[in-house]
């Protein structure tokens, strides 16, 4: 059986850097920290303000497309339940908390009952004292048991940087307790030497998922005393798991459930996300246990003013001779400057590291020529750093030495960095949940914050500033996870059969499907029944079977050729793409060539350069279908839902130049193909159909390929996962269905959920793909439109026209959502036809 995974794609040139003249009338930086005076405060200009001196150069108010305020809010107290400790309330009010918000009191509640229970309240909302409340008290009770270890809980964390920013508050909070809380982070970067000191004396273990499944469930005998004691299991930002990657998680959780009652415990489960549609639908599908829903928010807010912002088109022209839009990129490394000269502590989310590291230096060179001592308060930050980076620079942004960051999301997540002013936004993250989320990360002290969303010249982007509606008033999305995907679920039952082997009564904890894989995994060698349990049979480890990242394989070290420096890792996965031989390599600023890619080994060889270019890669897509689950008519044509097999294949690279995004050349690259099992729906179209749209041979092509990208671009609005979770692929006749056909895929093996919900919600997906189309101001087509980032054939052919007539005869005989609503209601973000 194998587990691989597609190659992630590539990342948008840099682009045109020059268009409009940057004005610096502005204040200048002044030494902010994160612990400002009530002087600071009062002095500091309002988010409304902020954005009009954004917009006060030559031609910068038109690019924003729509502001959006929302309104302050007063806040809800209420008392803690009498059984928190009174030792804990004290250490809180020491803290400065003097009552605990309505929200806050009701999860201490559910807890201290012995209920799962998930708190959905929005960004700094105090969640995390919410559940730390129960947990501080159940660990202060059991330091005074008699005998044993006392009560112990377990923190996950989807990033290594939360967790540490967890174990800073929780060791602050809990000073007056004394060593009645004892926190500490166990992940990859804990020194080997104080592990065995967490694992005996710890009581408060913060981690992650993937340590979880790698290092503490198979060394459970080592691991007992603290599992035997487990209270609580805290899952913060549970909004994160969704996808491949929540499949997985969700399966590490009833590996360590299991584990949990063969000790002899059964802890409560504790769930937190700002962002979470159905929360305790999405907890129950996560955590397989009956989970208790507070998402009434009780805390105050300060005013947010929301911008969405269209950079604006330049005189270049791209493939195919299609207006070029100035980057998001270039766009927002000028809003981070203009916010860095006016003092305002800021981040710039940005899509991919190459982004962040891009945007980071033009900041600083533009920095530079107007204050030398701004351009040293403005980093990158992103993964694939050294542990010891990623710490300095955690510290910086605390402290307020650094004004300014460009990050991955990497920080989008629940780290407490109070006192921010602003969040720039480069380009849709992919999902409500995630555009909240990160905008979230500003005004965090209940101060009035400032959020803008740049947009990339993609469909979905300039659908979205244009259709603000589709933002602000739909909600979040559902959290879309599979843990039946016999992809995930297979290595997870070795996994846990290796751990204590599996008997009948395992069966309905990790769900339906498990039965009918037993056999197969021990037809396959990979378990053997004994008696009456399935014991693993090899001698590696059963958890490396399987990357839970869904990356597949080992990390590739980028080692710097004539030093042996390591630089950092890219996932196995995207090395095709991201590190080939000849490819430009970012890191904090320098630029690197790759000279060689050892897939066997897994390294990367790089040395410093300076070349005028960037480098993107092309490749190469086929797909067979090997099952069809689903099928419904759509007028003569046919739209259908199942399996396929994708077989992928980086074949070149592109060198464009930086500053114009100018084809410089095209080099032959020589990778193995890649193959992929996964989901896909895809709809045919007939003779008639075609000749009703008014659709010849030679443009049908094209009229495919462009119905195609528009489609990915477009489903994030409807799926929870943004255009690199998902592929495509269009033919004109396709051997599986022998009439034209457009798949849509999930990029993992098994299926995401993402293309079942395209197949749930086709009627509206679609139908706001030929209104991307048809709405776009340019001839023959467009990034804002139908081009993509993305494609492997240099997004040749493609016929807009074509492809709105074919949509629109599609459309014409589109049943109601075939399938209905798995989560109930209307699908968020729909739009009506614009006329057909």
């Amino acid at each position: 059986m194998a587990f691989n995974h597609l190659p992630a794609g590539v990342h948008d040139a840099l682009g045109p850097l020059s268009v409009t003249p940057v004005t610096h009338s502005m204040p200048m930086a002044k030494n902010h920290r994160s612990d400002r005076s009530s002087a600071d405060t009062a002095s500091r200009p309002s988010p409304s303000t902020v954005l009009d001196r954004l917009a006060s150069g030559p031609s910068r108010s038109s690019r924003i497309t729509h502001t959006e305020h929302l309104p302050p809010r007063a806040g809800r107290h209420a008392v803690w339940p009498d059984r928190i400790r009174p030792e804990v309330i004290a250490a809180v009010q020491a803290a400065g908390i003097e009552h605990p918000w309505a929200h806050q009191a009701r999860v201490a509640e559910h807890a201290l009952d012995g209920e799962s229970v998930i708190v959905a309240t929005g960004t700094a909302s105090g969640k995390s004292l919410a559940y730390l409340a129960p947990v501080l008290t159940a660990l202060l009770d059991g330091s005074e048991a008699p005998n044993g270890r006392g009560a112990t809980a377990l923190y996950l964390a989807p990033t290594k940087a939360l967790a540490a920013d967890q174990r800073r508050s929780v060791k602050e909070l809990s000073l007056p307790l004394g060593n009645a809380v004892r926190p500490a982070v166990y992940d990859g970067d804990t020194p080997f030497e104080e592990r065995e000191w967490v694992r005996q004396y710890a009581n408060y273990v913060l981690t992650n998922p993937d340590m979880l499944h790698r290092g503490i469930l198979p060394s459970h005998p080592r691991w007992s005393s603290f599992l035997r004691a487990l209270r609580y299991v805290v899952i913060d930002e549970c909004h994160t798991y969704r996808g491949v990657f929540g499949s997985h998680v969700a399966q590490v959780l009833r590996r360590l459930r299991r584990l949990c009652a063969r000790y002899g415990a059964s802890p409560v489960f504790l769930l937190a996300s700002a962002t979470a549609a159905e929360p305790s639908v999405a907890a129950r599908r996560l955590t397989g246990l009956p989970v208790v829903e507070v998402a009434d928010d009780a805390s105050p807010r300060g005013e947010l003013v929301f911008a969405l912002w269209e950079p604006p088109l330049t005189e270049l022209h791209g493939e195919k001779g299609a207006p070029v839009r100035r980057t998001a990129t270039a766009e927002t490394a000028d809003l981070l400057t203009d916010l860095t000269v006016q003092g305002m502590r800021s981040i710039s989310f940005v899509r991919s590291r190459r982004g962040a590291e891009l945007i980071a230096v033009i900041a600083q060179e533009r920095l530079s020529e107007i204050d030398r001592s701004l351009a040293r308060r403005v980093a990158a930050y992103r993964g694939g750093y050294l542990p010891e980076e990623r710490r300095a620079l955690e510290g910086a942004l605390h402290s307020g030495e650094l004004l300014g960051l460009a990050a991955t999301t990497a920080l989008e997540l629940g780290v407490d960095i109070s006192g921010l002013d602003a969040v720039v936004i480069s380009g849709y993250p992919g999902t409500r949940a995630s555009l909240w989320q990160q905008a979230g990360r500003a005004g965090r002290s209940g101060e009035g914050a400032l959020a803008i969303l740049v947009a990339r010249d993609d469909p979905l982007d300039t659908f979205l500033v244009h259709h603000p509606e589709a933002l602000f008033d739909q909600p979040v999305e559902s959290t879309v996870l599979d843990p039946d995907n016999p992809y995930v679920l297979a290595p997870h039952l070795c996994a846990a059969a290796s751990e204590i082997p599996l008997t009948d009564e395992d069966l309905e904890l990790f769900g339906p499907a498990t039965a009918g894989l037993l056999p197969q995994l021990e037809a396959a060698k990979l378990l053997r029944r004994r008696t009456a349990a399935w014991h693993w049979t090899r001698r590696e480890r059963a958890v490396d079977l399987t990357d839970i990242r869904g990356g597949g394989g080992s990390p590739v070290q980028i080692v710097e050729e004539g030093t042996g420096r390591l630089l950092g890792t890219v996932d196995e996965a995207a090395a095709h793409t991201a590190v080939h031989e000849g490819a430009v390599h970012l890191h904090q600023g320098r630029t690197y060539l790759v000279r060689s890619l050892d897939l066997e080994d897994s390294v990367a060889l790089v040395e410093e350069a300076s070349p005028p270019y960037s480098t993107v890669a092309r490749d190469t897509t086929t797909i067979a279908v090997l099952e069809t689950d689903t099928e419904i008519p759509w007028g003569d044509g046919r739209l259908c839902y199942g399996s396929v097999e994708v077989t992928n294949q980086v074949v070149s690279f592109l060198r464009r130049r930086v500053i114009t995004g100018e084809v410089l050349g095209e080099t032959k690259l020589d990778l193995p193909p890649r193959t992929l099992r996964t989901r896909a729906v895809w709809w045919t179209v007939t003779e008639d159909q075609l000749d009703a749209a008014r659709i010849n041979p030679e443009i049908l092509g094209g009229t495919l390929h462009a119905a195609e990208h528009a489609s990915i671009g477009m489903l994030p609005l409807f799926a929870t996962c943004d255009r690199w979770d998902i592929g495509g692929v269009s033919v004109p006749l396709h051997p599986d269905t022998l009439l034209p056909t457009v798949f849509v895929y999930d990029g993992h093996p098994g299926g995401a959920g993402f293309a079942e919900r395209a197949f749930h919600t086709a009627r509206s997906w679609l139908t706001a793909t030929r209104q991307a189309i048809a709405s776009c101001e340019c001839d023959a087509g467009c990034p804002s439109c139908i081009q993509s980032p993305k494609c492997g054939n240099g997004n040749e052919p493609l016929h807009k026209r074509g492809a709105v007539r074919l949509l629109t005869e599609l459309l014409r005989a589109a049943p109601e959502e075939p399938g209905g609503e798995r989560s109930g209601g209307e699908p968020s973000g729909a739009v009506q036809p614009d006329g057909v």
